[in-house]
């Protein structure tokens, strides 16, 4: 599952959960095109629920489509990634230092008030 959620008009809200498939990573990064469009230094704030790794026709997907990917992530200034799991909040602030102009920070899921708060720093 991959539900993406326009809540201001500088802010998508994302929901994964589960596993991602070739059909379903098309879908996921079509939504994020369409629901970004006019966006300027904008927010994102990711709902990691259970996280699995996409299949590898999925990867395929998004690795053909990095050029717009690339594009499309210039409109964002953070993201805050909430978690249960360690690893992906680690990965999450790696993936941050990797982005140029992208500040990514994670924050456990129980921590959606403080997440929210920081998105709202300018």
């Amino acid at each position: 599952m991959f539900i993406v959620k326009r809540v201001s008009d500088n802010r998508l809200d994302i929901e994964m959960s589960g596993k991602l498939d070739s059909d379903g990573m098309k879908a996921a990064l079509d939504d994020l095109i369409e629901k970004s469009e006019g966006i300027e230094h904008g927010r994102m704030l990711f709902d990691v629920i259970d996280y699995r790794l996409p299949s590898l026709d999925a990867i395929g997907i998004e690795l053909s489509r990095l050029p717009s990917m690339f594009r499309w992530i210039n409109r964002f200034e953070r993201a805050a990634v909430l978690s249960d799991r360690q690893w992906l909040r680690v990965i999450s602030e790696i993936e941050g230092v990797l982005i140029p102009g992208l500040e990514i920070k994670a924050f456990d899921r129980d921590d959606r008030f403080e997440a929210e708060a920081w998105l709202d720093v300018q």
